[in-house]
């Protein structure tokens, strides 16, 4: 009995280690994706105040890798690229004019986009991610998929300024 039991054990251990060096790659190719912060970000409806619900489109060998990029791009968008309107909705600035932060902040920003890092408080998938099968393009070889994401820009905003990465809006009176 005790033989089978230190069989398993040691099966377990290893289906577990390989799963972990599988995670730790396909994070690895997830971020090389993102580095190039290549999105498109389409306003996708009106959330509850404070947030923005947004169709990020995220570019992908792996369609699982740019559903999971989908929620760095839409925090990434709101800080440095806002997004147009659309069907009566107002399109949205982005939270800095300062096209040099990113780079000024070089440090600050690999932190908070890091795997698991801050962004992750301020987004969620609002459709747990799920993508309809018009959200799922090849390109090349590569896949775009639209993904729904909920930002909460009120508690990004003020996250941002309290680390002083952005002015407050009150700040010039």
């Amino acid at each position: 009995m005790k033989k089978h039991t230190t069989i398993w054990v040691i099966l377990m251990l290893m289906i577990t280690g390989f799963s972990s060096v599988v995670s730790a790659q396909t994070n690895k190719k997830a971020n090389e994706d993102t580095e190039a912060w290549r999105y498109e970000l389409e306003v996708a409806g009106t959330g509850v105040q404070g947030t923005y619900l947004l169709k990020v489109w995220s570019y992908s060998k792996k369609p699982n890798v740019a559903i999971e990029q989908a929620k760095k791009n839409a925090v990434h968008g709101i800080i440095f690229k806002g997004f147009a309107g659309d069907q009566g909705i107002l399109g949205k600035p982005p939270l800095t004019t300062n096209s040099n932060l990113e780079q000024e902040k070089d440090e600050w920003f690999k932190d908070f986009f890091a795997d698991g890092g801050k962004y992750m408080k301020f987004v969620s998938l609002a459709s747990d991610g799920a993508v309809a099968a018009e959200d799922r393009m090849k390109v090349g070889k590569q896949y775009k998929i639209g993904v729904l994401v909920s930002v909460n820009v009120a508690l990004l905003r003020k996250d941002l300024e309290d680390a002083g990465i952005i002015k407050s809006l009150n700040a010039g009176f």
